[in-house]
Formats: structure tokens, C-alpha cells, sequence
């Protein structure tokens, strides 16, 4: 379900208790997108969805690695074994990677530090 990002402003009243007046309709300009569940998966796919402006976004839909910066500072790809923690215990039962998920890999438990359904990657910092 879209989400729309803009505040209700109303008229203020004089606080007796009448109704109040909208300020406008809602504006097709200011819904949001649709939440992009990136699942940890054994193959890759990405979608490409046209924005306003004619501005194209690849949405990641499936992956199975991960951009892992090690602590030399040097950046590897790693192969996700299995989610771990996330914010939401559901999300964990899913497989569904969001930002600040720990990732089990190849490498180790990596942090995701990117927002993955926006970005078409998965960004992480090893954690241990």
C-alpha cells in the first residue's frame, strides 16, 4: 500500500469545538512508493520503475550477495547465507532485508547500511 507523505494541515478553528475546513485534496505528487521487500534469496533480480520526470530507480526484488567493507577498509563481495536480526521479527521469518538487518555471510556477520530497495544494492560493514 502506497503511503502518503504529506502532513494534514487543517484551518484552525477557534477551539469551540466546530468543524473544521480541509485545506486541499490530496496531491498525486506527494504519495510515496510501494515498500520493496529485497529477499535474501539464490538469484539476483532487479526491476526498473519510471519516476516522475521520466527519471528511471532499479528496485532490487532478489539477491544473494552482499558489498561487505572489511576492516582494511577494502570492499568484497559476499554471499548471504541467512538473515539473522532485523528490526522486525517477521521480516527475519521472510527473509526480507531492510537497513540495519545482520546478515549472516561467507565473511562473517555483516550490518546493512544501505536502504536495499531503493538503492538496487546491498551495502554492509562486517560486524564480527
Amino acid at each position: 500500500m502506497k503511503q502518503y507523505h504529506q502532513p494534514h494541515k487543517k484551518r484552525v478553528s477557534s477551539g469551540t469545538g466546530g468543524r473544521r475546513e480541509k485545506y486541499r485534496d490530496k496531491k498525486l505528487s506527494h504519495m510515496g512508493g510501494e515498500f520493496t521487500a529485497t529477499k535474501a534469496a539464490d538469484t539476483e533480480k532487479r526491476t526498473k520503475k519510471r519516476q516522475r520526470g521520466g527519471k528511471t530507480t532499479v528496485k532490487l526484488k532478489k539477491t544473494m550477495s552482499v558489498n561487505v567493507v572489511a576492516k582494511e577498509g577494502k570492499v568484497k563481495k559476499a554471499k548471504i547465507l541467512k538473515l539473522l536480526e532485523s528490526h522486525n521479527p517477521e521480516y527475519v521469518r521472510m527473509n526480507i532485508i531492510t537497513k540495519g538487518a545482520v546478515l549472516e555471510t561467507d565473511l562473517g556477520k555483516v550490518k546493512v547500511t544501505n536502504r536495499v530497495g531503493q538503492d538496487g544494492v546491498v551495502n554492509g560493514i562486517l560486524v564480527s
